[in-house]
C-alpha cells in the first residue's frame, strides 16, 4: 500500500464530506474524562465522561452534522462509546463496538497518579522515559505492543469501506495509527498532539493514504 504522508494540518473548512472517491476517515479522540486535576495514568480504566467531554462531542456532533458517514466504529470503552454517541445522533444504532481500539492496558499503573508512580519506582519512570516505545508496565503493555494491535485493525476499516467512515478512539491509539501512517518512529508518538475531543483526518484514494488533518480541537471548529 502507497502512503502519502504529511503531518500539516488543513483548514476545518476543508473537509470533503466523502466527495472524493475512495474513504474519508474522521478519527477523533474521545472527549474529556477528567475527574479532579490530578494527572493519572489511564487506559483500560473505564472511565465516563465529564460535562466539558459532553460538551466537545456536541460541538463535534455539530461540526459534523452534514457528513452522512456509511460506518461508525468505536473503542468499547464508556468514554468512546459516549462520545460516538452523541455525535452520531439518529445513526448510533449502527456503531460498531471494536476492543482492538481500546487504550494502551497499563497494567498496575492503571489509575495511578503520575507523581505517585514517579516517587514509587523511580527506576521503572526513567526506563519508560528511555525506551518508550517498547517499555511495558507491569501486567500491561507496551506502544510497540499497543500499534501492533491496533493498525491492522484500523487498516481493515479504512481499505474496506468507501465513503466516510466515522472512528472514535483514544490518544494513544491515534498516535500509533499515525505514526504508522506518517512512517514516524513510535518513540515520538507523543509529539503529536490529541486533545480531548480532537479531530484527525485520513484520507483513502484507491491504495493511497494521505493523512490530511491532525488535531483539529474542539475550539478551532466551533459555529
Amino acid at each position: 500500500m502507497k502512503t502519502k504522508t504529511s503531518n500539516k494540518p488543513e483548514q476545518a473548512e476543508t473537509l470533503s464530506g466523502g466527495s472524493e472517491p475512495g474513504c474519508t476517515c474522521y478519527l477523533i479522540r474521545h472527549g474529556d474524562t477528567r475527574q479532579d486535576e490530578v494527572k493519572r495514568y489511564i487506559g483500560h480504566t473505564d472511565l465516563p465522561l465529564n460535562a466539558l467531554g459532553r460538551d466537545q462531542a456536541r460541538a463535534l456532533k455539530k461540526r459534523l452534522a452534514h457528513i452522512p458517514f456509511d460506518r461508525i466504529y468505536s473503542s468499547d470503552l464508556r468514554r468512546c462509546l459516549e462520545t460516538a454517541r452523541i455525535i452520531a445522533g439518529p445513526q448510533g444504532k449502527g456503531i460498531r463496538k471494536l476492543p482492538s481500539l481500546r487504550e494502551i492496558n497499563l497494567g498496575e499503573w492503571e489509575g495511578q497518579p503520575m507523581a505517585s508512580i514517579r516517587r514509587r519506582f523511580p527506576d521503572q519512570f526513567e526506563n519508560r522515559g528511555r525506551d518508550l516505545a517498547r517499555f511495558r508496565t507491569p501486567g500491561g503493555e507496551s506502544f510497540h505492543e499497543l500499534q501492533a494491535r491496533v493498525v491492522p485493525a484500523f487498516l481493515e476499516l479504512i481499505n474496506n469501506t468507501e465513503g466516510n467512515l466515522l472512528v472514535i478512539a483514544h490518544a494513544g491509539v491515534n498516535r500509533a495509527i499515525l505514526c504508522h501512517l506518517l512512517d514516524r518512529p513510535l518513540d515520538e508518538l507523543l509529539e503529536l498532539p490529541q486533545s480531548y475531543g480532537c479531530l484527525n483526518i485520513i484520507e483513502r484514494q484507491g491504495d493511497r493514504l494521505s493523512v490530511k488533518s491532525i488535531n483539529q480541537a474542539e475550539n478551532s471548529f466551533r459555529i
